[in-house]
């Protein structure tokens, strides 16, 4: 999915447009299946109870609070970030309900590390760190392709100079 052209300015174009790596959507997957699994195996358990279509629908209602809370907010979370860098800029906007972001001016970037755990190598994704000119660091992490990133954002930075 591109970035919106319309929020870009004049002559700026998306180097790279991406979301967190999806490892971070394993746990709510795993919460996902148990839940199915704890469900079915509840509702084939009380099935002989002369009370059972009251439990179902009750396993029905905690089932589905459950998958929505453990496993869609955080699919919604996943999708509705976002970490671009542009010719220009490096931007983030992050929220489902309420959109939050901020953003780096190229020629302000004094700095970019990355840093990857033997986990994270295998995963092909890391943490890339941004220095301006005046703020502390900021830590993006669990940024796909994080050195090919890291590549872009050391290229597009040191072009402004």
């Amino acid at each position: 999915m591109a970035y919106p052209d319309e929020l870009l300015v004049s002559g700026e174009h998306v180097l790279a447009h991406q979301h967190p790596h999806p490892k971070m959507l394993v746990v709510p997957a795993l919460i996902f299946l148990v839940t199915v699994g704890a469900i079915a195996y509840l509702a084939a358990l009380i099935s002989a109870a002369s009370w059972h279509s009251y439990g179902w629908i009750a396993l029905t209602v905690l089932g589905l609070v459950s998958i929505g809370w453990f496993t869609v907010a955080p699919l919604l979370r996943w999708r509705c970030t976002h970490f671009v860098v542009t010719n220009r800029r490096v931007l983030v906007r992050e929220g489902v309900l309420t959109r939050t972001g901020f953003e780096i001016p190229m020629n302000r970037i004094t700095s970019v590390h990355f840093r990857q755990t033997v986990f994270e190598r295998m995963l092909g994704c890391g943490t890339l760190s941004v220095e301006s000119a005046s703020d502390e660091p900021l830590d993006f992490d669990d940024v796909p392709g994080v050195q090919h990133v890291y590549g872009l954002l050391y290229q597009a930075s040191d072009g402004d100079r």
